[in-house]
């Protein structure tokens, strides 16, 4: 990969992060060179909001070949009491011991993912210490967390309160890099001026292309994603058990699993739905062209991982309309959108399994655009290029930009 040329050319990172890596790690979503990208640090340390207690080995490869150091600054809602919501001036006690850390790693560079109490604690350090910090923007807080909490009085107390600690850390971030273009209405509320939309980096190694179009028998219909009420793809499976040789795999887990396994059963197709709580991220990218078609479910204002990741492979994909504004990067030409209802599932699948031209043309027209857009060598080369801006020093100089 063209990136890795750039390997070593600087020392320290420190990426801070509300993730618990164990999570992550058990569920298989391991990313070579995420938080090292282009391999550009020798030494990186990843500091978590949390008391998580991963293994490093399990880590390493998430770094590529550097040193890595994992070190813990609870934090979370226990602080939400004492700080009165968080409040920042009384927040900066808690944030002096990320100060401190920085203080004696001495990073050249920090990267936060999310713009939460991580966020902050970079913005206290570079008041401090002078230490340019990146942030990442992984959701559309507006829409996809206040959005949501409207029916439940203490998330709202505690979503509208985190907007004090998100826009401090967003205003004062050298650059903010939202994922995908939906979160650009919430940045331009808050403020933020210096902001590029970033697709994140997926699988480097096991993302391959489909070549064969031609429909296996039975037809292997595959959805993946958390299966909650906002990704509940129920009407996928009642769709299913309309279509005579289809079989649908489910894949990912959440609240939803056992509902989904009931109306399995109530529509008769109990043994034409597979369901696969977690396949780690290798070996899902290296099985996703064995599957015919891609359908899944989301109401969020957003185009997730388990998106990005089929249309990259060049599987046909079907999702619903969101209910609310459309997202930008999902059009007619690269997927087929549908009413989240059973005869929009079936209808869609039907089309897809009947025209072949339509299906093939489908899929390689996805492929071509996700090559373009987020493949992994676009995107991993795009944070290279803008790691580099930023230690050169002219991180605070830039333009406001949106390029796509």
């Amino acid at each position: 990969m063209g990136v890795l040329e750039h390997r070593f050319t600087a020392d320290r990172l420190l990426v801070i992060i509300p993730d618990r890596l164990s999570d992550l790690v058990r569920k298989g979503e391991v990313t070579e060179r995420y938080y090292n990208p282009g391999e550009l640090f020798r030494e990186v340390h990843i500091l978590m909001t949390n008391n998580d207690r991963p293994d490093p080995a399990a880590v390493q490869k998430m770094v590529g070949g550097a040193r890595l150091a994992l070190h813990n600054l609870p934090g979370g809602r226990a602080l939400f009491f004492p700080t009165f919501g968080w409040q920042p001036r009384l927040m900066r006690w808690w944030a002096r011991g990320a100060v401190r850390l920085a203080a004696s790693v001495q990073p050249q560079l920090i990267r936060c993912h999310g713009a939460l109490l991580n966020a902050f604690a970079a913005s206290r350090i570079k008041a401090r210490l002078g230490v340019p910090y990146l942030v990442s923007m992984h959701i559309n807080p507006d829409v996809d967390v206040r959005g949501r909490a409207r029916d439940h009085l203490l998330k709202r107390l505690v979503t509208q309160a985190q907007q004090r600690i998100e826009r401090e850390g967003l205003l004062n971030a050298d650059l903010v890099m939202p994922v995908y273009r939906p979160i650009v209405p919430y940045l331009r509320r808050m403020g933020v001026e210096r902001f590029e939309v970033c697709y994140n980096t997926l699988n480097p190694s096991h993302l391959r292309k489909k070549d064969d179009y031609r429909l296996h028998a039975p037809v292997r219909v595959v959805s993946v994603g958390r299966q909650f009420r906002e990704k509940n793809p129920d009407n996928l499976v009642r769709a299913v058990a309309r279509l005579n040789g289809v079989h649908l795999t489910l894949i990912g887990d959440g609240v939803y699993h056992d509902h989904l396994q009931r109306v399995a059963a109530e529509c008769g197709v109990a043994e034409r739905v597979r369901f696969l709580r977690a396949v780690p991220n290798d070996e899902l990218c290296r099985m996703l062209p064995d599957f015919d078609i891609f359908a899944t479910h989301s109401e969020y204002f957003e185009i997730a991982k388990s998106v990005l990741e089929p249309l990259l492979t060049g599987l046909p994909v079907v999702i619903n309309r969101r209910h609310g504004d459309p997202v930008p990067e999902l059009t007619p030409d690269i997927c087929m959108l549908v009413e989240n209802s059973v005869d929009g599932y079936a209808s869609a699948l039907r089309r897809l399994i009947e025209d072949h031209n339509l299906r093939e043309g489908l899929g390689r027209a996805a492929f071509a655009h996700a090559r373009r857009h987020w493949s992994p060598e676009v995107t991993e080369a795009k944070f290279v290029a803008i790691y580099q801006s930023v230690l050169a020093g002219n991180g605070g100089k830039q333009e406001p930009r949106e390029r796509m």
